[in-house]
């Protein structure tokens, strides 16, 4: 019996409730704040007036951030405080520059979110009290960077992704703005080690982008100092990148911050990636410090306790991990200068701790210049901020004119002829998107345009458009969604390489995806094509164990972030697709196979199945028998399998159908329909791994018979059961080996 009760649906009701009680989750934020836009091409110092306002600004956001994670503290929570006050007075000026056009920002140590949500509080975008009340519960004001008015829209995850992410959006706003493009990306001193994070300084140098990097290099990582997890300058190496090192002394420093910010402005117009680095100060003492940062009694105390003479030679980071939070300043200070005393505070707190107390320490109060200076800037007239959430999944993108798409038929392979690749298909249509709309397409490729079939789009498209990256995978994916966050205008991004150095190197791509948070609250994939080519078994003689097989359940694994994923069947279907999710705004999958394939035709006619000016759809019957009450379902390129294996059964006096799935999600009761149709039975079959009952059914054939769980319906799946061993042979005597033919398809229905 099929029960009316449904988790989805009351989940849904849970999502629209708390987005109706989210205060910023929205399709549009008109905010209302002070003025605070500096112009770094024509302000060649910061005044003292400007000083003064900032480090106002500075100790307010600070409280701020440090009043937050103690509300938190009630909860027995905890938080990267340390990190998140280090963050703040270079944050400030940063947002002081961009303006969500052609300069805009992001954040790679995204833990970093307390100094990110205080200081855009502090600025006007967020409430003081739903920061302090609502960080790290709700939805408003999560754990991690995230999208909120005024702030970014690349939402932080693993450490070092941002970077190359960055460098795409970078990318993006120089096709759009030219050299009036820039962005800021605040990253910290420990994921610029990561592997992508590197290959990303390589491809800003490569293409040029119009990027400043801003290292937070406080010297302190989750389980010690950098200086014992890493061992190494990142200086040389992150140069020997392409990207030009700028010191300064402090990002605490905001005269001579500003001054770096400056040379880098001038460098990334002329298309010269650079990184500010905060060197700090060598042979300090402890007696200086103290005297630098008004906190000579309470540093002599807490050194005595710790038996350390004030004498004692030090470096002060130019980048202090807890910035303004004492005594935990002090320990962070002490630690990577291996005095006693020295505690790490990564993961930074307020339990046990008096508020009241840590707010009356010295740093955190306002001088009467400071004061007056706040209240001058918050009295100028207010500005209007209006902060708009990305289109829709689905919402309309680049569609093709109909006289476009019905030229295009005779450009298309006809039936009859010799069997084509999918790939076909895709050439033709890449490139007339391109010609459409040579203005919003971007292609991304990793040295493979001439076999995923982008080549001819890329001929049509200007150098600025698209973007060689050898053989780095997994950092064309990151760019991809980069590029899709430059503009909100309708764009086509695709990046295309081997479904298999998807599956096996370039997956971070798609987990980008499941934390780019839209303006609505939704996590949702961005605005872009990841082109699975040469996907299955059918690959060629390569060595099997190099072939793409999980493909299928890749894209069901990312379907609650995806509008579509696309399976083609042949060359025209193909063509169809690829129209359809240029005409679409969201993130699409679409998986080519390499080898060759008929042209499917509709049933007792020479005609295509499909024309260039087809709609898309997410099944096409491919046989229909009168009286039918058993079908296959053939997922994508095993299609013409079932319509053969259809037609001989229907010579033989069994009336089957059979359809062709294109692609995922398929429409709502698609399924339903189809048990209720065919209630004697269903074969499946699909060009990938499915599993078996003992260790589960995977691919299109778990999610049919996961939809048939309460029903009585005779189900066969075929698929790939057992990939450890194959030969290494032509497409067809490999689809044979695995059953993927029409004899084991007849012999499955007559099974059923």
């Amino acid at each position: 019996m099929k029960t009316s009760f449904s988790p989805d649906a009351l989940q849904q009701q849970r999502n629209q409730n708390l987005l109706a009680n989210a205060q910023y989750m929205r399709r549009e934020v008109v905010s209302s704040i002070p003025p605070l836009r500096l112009d770094i091409e024509q302000l060649a110092r910061l005044s003292s007036d400007d000083i003064v306002l900032f480090e106002a600004l500075q100790i307010d956001a600070a409280c701020l951030a440090i009043e937050a994670v103690a509300s938190l503290s009630k909860i027995n929570e905890v938080d990267h405080m340390g990190g998140g006050l280090d963050m703040i007075p270079p944050l400030l000026l940063t947002l002081s520059l961009v303006n969500q056009a052609e300069r805009d920002f992001t954040i790679e140590n995204a833990h970093t979110s307390v100094g990110y949500f205080a200081a855009l509080s502090v600025l006007g975008y967020l409430d003081r009290q739903t920061v302090i009340n609502s960080f790290r519960r709700g939805l408003d004001i999560p754990g991690h960077v995230a999208w909120v008015p005024g702030g970014t829209q690349l939402n932080g995850g693993r450490l070092g992704v941002m970077i190359p992410a960055a460098v795409g959006q970078a990318l993006g706003k120089r096709a759009a703005y030219g050299s009036d493009a820039w962005v800021l990306c605040h990253c910290g001193d420990a994921g610029w080690i990561a592997g992508h994070a590197l290959n990303g300084f390589h491809v800003a140098r490569v293409h040029k982008a119009p990027i400043t990097f801003i290292m937070h290099r406080n010297g302190i990582q989750l389980s010690g100092t950098t200086d014992k997890l890493t061992g190494c300058d990142p200086r040389p190496i992150i140069e020997a990148m392409g990207v030009q090192i700028l010191e300064t002394p402090s990002l605490h420093d905001m005269s001579t911050l500003w001054n770096a910010l400056r040379e880098a402005r001038q460098l990334a117009k002329e298309g010269v990636p650079t990184m500010i680095y905060p060197v700090g100060k060598k042979n300090q003492t402890l007696d200086s410090v103290g005297e630098q940062l008004g906190i000579h009694a309470e540093l002599s105390a807490f050194a005595a306790a710790n038996g350390v003479a004030m004498d004692t030679p030090i470096w002060l980071p130019g980048c202090l991990m807890s910035y303004r939070d004492l005594p935990s300043m002090m320990e962070c200070l002490f630690l990577v200068n291996n005095l006693p005393g020295g505690k790490a505070h990564h993961d930074g707190h307020m339990k046990g701790r008096d508020l009241n107390a840590v707010l009356a320490n010295p740093m955190l109060q306002f001088s009467e210049q400071q004061t007056a200076a706040l209240e001058r800037w918050r009295n100028l007239p207010p500005v209007a901020v209006t902060t708009s959430a990305r289109p829709e999944p689905g919402s309309e993108n680049l569609a093709l004119p109909e006289e476009t798409l019905t030229a295009a038929n005779a450009t298309l392979p006809a039936p009859g002829g010799k069997w084509v690749s999918p790939r076909a298909g895709v050439a033709a249509a890449y490139e007339l998107v391109a010609k459409t709309h040579p203005e919003s397409m971007f292609v991304i490729d990793c040295d493979l345009a001439p076999s995923t079939k982008v080549d001819l789009a890329q001929k049509v498209l200007d150098s600025d458009h698209q973007f060689q990256l050898s053989i780095e995978e997994q950092i064309a994916t990151m760019l991809a969604n980069g590029l899709a966050v430059s503009t909100p205008t309708p764009k086509l991004i695709v990046f295309a390489t081997f479904a298999a150095f998807f599956e096996g190197i370039a997956r971070e791509g798609f987990e980008m995806w499941r934390y780019q948070r839209n303006l609505t609250g939704a996590n949702e994939g961005l605005n872009v094509t990841f082109h699975l080519s040469h996907v299955g078994s059918c690959t060629g003689r390569d060595h099997f164990s190099g072939w793409s097989l999980d493909w299928i359940n890749l894209a069901i694994g990312y379907l609650p972030y995806l509008d579509r994923f696309y399976a083609p069947a042949d060359a025209r279907a193909a063509f169809v697709a690829i129209a359809d999710l240029a005409s679409r705004n969201g993130a699409h999958i679409i998986g080519i196979p390499r080898d060759n394939l008929p042209v499917l035709t509709q049933q007792d006619s020479t005609a295509p199945l499909w024309n260039a000016d087809s709609p898309w759809t997410d099944a096409t019957q491919l046989r229909a028998m009168p009286g039918a009450r058993k079908a296959i379902l053939a997922f994508g390129a095993t299609a013409f399998v079932a319509a053969e294996a259809a037609d001989k059964l229907g010579a033989d006096g069994m009336a089957v159908d059979a359809w062709v799935i294109n692609g995922l999600p398929l429409d709502e009761n698609r399924l339903e329909q189809l048990f209720t149709q065919y209630p004697e039975g269903i074969v499946t079959i699909e060009d990938g791994l499915i599993g078996t009952p003992e260790k589960g059914i995977r691919g299109f054939a778990g999610l049919v018979r996961g939809a048939a769980y309460d029903r009585k319906i005779p189900l066969i799946h075929l698929g790939i059961t057992d990939p450890r061993i194959a030969p290494s042979e032509g497409h067809l005597e490999l689809w044979q080996y695995f059953g993927l033919d029409v004899p084991t398809a007849i012999a499955a229905v007559k099974a059923l």
